[in-house]
Protein backbone atom coordinates (compact mmCIF):
# COMPACT_ATOMS: atom_id res chain seq x y z
CA UNK A 1 0.00 0.00 0.00
CA UNK A 2 1.42 3.34 -0.97
CA UNK A 3 1.98 5.88 1.66
CA UNK A 4 0.83 9.65 1.88
CA UNK A 5 4.82 10.18 0.83
CA UNK A 6 4.70 7.79 -2.27
CA UNK A 7 1.43 9.36 -3.07
CA UNK A 8 3.29 13.16 -3.10
CA UNK A 9 6.53 11.93 -5.05
CA UNK A 10 4.61 9.80 -7.72
CA UNK A 11 2.59 12.87 -8.23
CA UNK A 12 5.71 15.49 -8.91
CA UNK A 13 6.48 12.17 -11.13
CA UNK A 14 2.99 12.46 -12.97
CA UNK A 15 4.03 16.92 -12.68
CA UNK A 16 7.24 15.58 -14.60
CA UNK A 17 5.51 12.87 -17.26
CA UNK A 18 2.94 15.93 -18.82
CA UNK A 19 6.56 17.69 -19.26
CA UNK A 20 8.01 14.77 -21.18
CA UNK A 21 4.31 14.84 -23.69
CA UNK A 22 3.86 18.47 -24.27
CA UNK A 23 7.88 18.20 -25.09
CA UNK A 24 6.40 15.30 -27.66
CA UNK A 25 8.43 12.40 -25.86
CA UNK A 26 7.11 9.76 -24.50
CA UNK A 27 5.43 10.72 -20.72
CA UNK A 28 6.97 9.15 -18.38
CA UNK A 29 9.04 10.90 -15.12
CA UNK A 30 11.05 9.65 -12.37
CA UNK A 31 11.87 11.08 -9.20
CA UNK A 32 14.79 10.15 -7.04
CA UNK A 33 14.66 10.72 -3.42
CA UNK A 34 17.32 10.79 -0.28
CA UNK A 35 16.40 8.65 2.45
CA UNK A 36 15.39 11.95 4.58
CA UNK A 37 13.00 12.73 1.66
CA UNK A 38 14.90 15.14 -0.28
CA UNK A 39 14.66 15.39 -3.82
CA UNK A 40 18.06 14.09 -5.25
CA UNK A 41 17.39 13.76 -8.68
CA UNK A 42 14.52 14.19 -11.26
CA UNK A 43 13.90 13.94 -15.41
CA UNK A 44 11.46 12.71 -17.93
CA UNK A 45 11.88 11.21 -20.79
CA UNK A 46 14.33 13.18 -23.57
CA UNK A 47 15.01 9.88 -26.24
CA UNK A 48 14.05 12.46 -28.98
CA UNK A 49 15.09 15.51 -27.61
CA UNK A 50 18.47 14.69 -26.69
CA UNK A 51 19.08 12.23 -29.40
CA UNK A 52 19.92 9.80 -27.10
CA UNK A 53 18.23 6.14 -26.71
CA UNK A 54 19.23 5.94 -23.04
CA UNK A 55 18.03 9.39 -22.21
CA UNK A 56 15.12 7.33 -20.36
CA UNK A 57 13.27 9.16 -17.39
CA UNK A 58 15.32 7.14 -14.73
CA UNK A 59 18.22 7.37 -15.92
CA UNK A 60 18.27 11.40 -16.07
CA UNK A 61 17.36 11.33 -12.60
CA UNK A 62 20.23 8.86 -11.72
CA UNK A 63 22.83 10.89 -13.49
CA UNK A 64 21.46 13.91 -11.84
CA UNK A 65 21.45 12.21 -8.44
CA UNK A 66 24.88 10.94 -9.09
CA UNK A 67 26.86 14.23 -10.35
CA UNK A 68 25.10 16.34 -7.45
CA UNK A 69 26.28 13.53 -4.96
CA UNK A 70 29.57 13.05 -7.00
CA UNK A 71 28.63 9.37 -6.37
CA UNK A 72 27.40 6.63 -9.10
CA UNK A 73 26.21 4.52 -6.29
CA UNK A 74 23.12 6.13 -4.67
CA UNK A 75 22.26 3.51 -1.34
CA UNK A 76 19.22 4.55 0.96
CA UNK A 77 17.35 6.11 -1.60
CA UNK A 78 14.38 5.75 -3.66
CA UNK A 79 13.17 5.99 -7.10
CA UNK A 80 9.71 6.98 -7.91
CA UNK A 81 8.82 6.38 -11.74
CA UNK A 82 5.44 6.91 -13.85
CA UNK A 83 6.02 3.01 -16.02
CA UNK A 84 7.57 -0.23 -15.00
CA UNK A 85 11.23 0.51 -15.64
CA UNK A 86 12.78 -1.64 -18.89
CA UNK A 87 15.73 -3.79 -18.56
CA UNK A 88 17.95 -1.38 -19.15
CA UNK A 89 16.95 1.31 -16.69
CA UNK A 90 16.43 -1.48 -14.11
CA UNK A 91 20.17 -2.46 -14.73
CA UNK A 92 21.07 0.95 -13.92
CA UNK A 93 19.15 0.92 -10.94
CA UNK A 94 20.44 -2.55 -9.60
CA UNK A 95 23.84 -0.71 -10.47
CA UNK A 96 23.72 2.10 -8.64
CA UNK A 97 22.55 0.15 -5.67
CA UNK A 98 19.20 2.30 -5.56
CA UNK A 99 17.01 1.17 -2.45
CA UNK A 100 13.61 1.13 -3.46
CA UNK A 101 12.03 1.30 -6.64
CA UNK A 102 8.06 2.58 -7.13
CA UNK A 103 6.29 2.90 -10.06
CA UNK A 104 2.76 3.60 -11.28
CA UNK A 105 1.63 1.29 -14.43
CA UNK A 106 3.10 -2.02 -15.42
CA UNK A 107 4.94 -1.98 -18.56
CA UNK A 108 3.41 -5.25 -20.31
CA UNK A 109 6.52 -5.02 -23.45
CA UNK A 110 9.10 -4.13 -21.70
CA UNK A 111 8.76 -4.00 -18.26
CA UNK A 112 11.47 -5.31 -15.87
CA UNK A 113 10.35 -6.16 -12.73
CA UNK A 114 7.76 -8.49 -13.52
CA UNK A 115 5.86 -7.73 -16.73
CA UNK A 116 8.88 -9.52 -18.88
CA UNK A 117 11.66 -9.60 -17.21
CA UNK A 118 12.52 -9.47 -13.46
CA UNK A 119 15.77 -8.08 -13.38
CA UNK A 120 14.74 -5.30 -10.16
CA UNK A 121 14.67 -8.67 -7.61
CA UNK A 122 16.76 -11.02 -9.61
CA UNK A 123 18.70 -13.31 -7.21
CA UNK A 124 21.52 -13.88 -9.38
CA UNK A 125 22.54 -10.13 -9.40
CA UNK A 126 24.60 -8.48 -6.23
CA UNK A 127 21.93 -5.78 -5.40
CA UNK A 128 18.26 -6.05 -5.13
CA UNK A 129 15.74 -3.27 -5.35
CA UNK A 130 12.37 -3.35 -3.08
CA UNK A 131 9.38 -2.60 -5.52
CA UNK A 132 6.00 -1.00 -5.01
CA UNK A 133 4.13 -1.33 -8.17
CA UNK A 134 0.96 0.29 -9.04
CA UNK A 135 0.78 3.70 -7.34
CA UNK A 136 -1.33 5.35 -9.00
CA UNK A 137 -1.11 3.72 -11.86
CA UNK A 138 -4.68 4.80 -13.65
CA UNK A 139 -3.26 8.05 -13.64
CA UNK A 140 0.06 7.26 -15.92
CA UNK A 141 -1.71 4.54 -17.80
CA UNK A 142 -4.26 7.09 -18.77
CA UNK A 143 -2.19 10.04 -19.97
CA UNK A 144 0.29 6.93 -22.40
CA UNK A 145 -3.24 6.21 -23.94
CA UNK A 146 -3.65 9.71 -24.50
CA UNK A 147 -0.49 10.42 -26.04
CA UNK A 148 -0.39 7.03 -28.36
CA UNK A 149 -3.87 8.41 -29.26
CA UNK A 150 -3.32 11.45 -30.42
CA UNK A 151 0.43 10.25 -32.04
CA UNK A 152 -1.63 7.65 -33.90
Amino acid sequence: MASEVDLAWMRRALALAEQASDAGEVPIGAVLVDADDHLIGEGYNRVISDSDPTAHAEIVALRQAAERLGNYRLPDTTLYVTLEPCSMCAGALVNARVRRVVYAADDLRAGAHHSIFEVLTCPALNHRCEVTGGVLAEESARMLRAFFRQRR
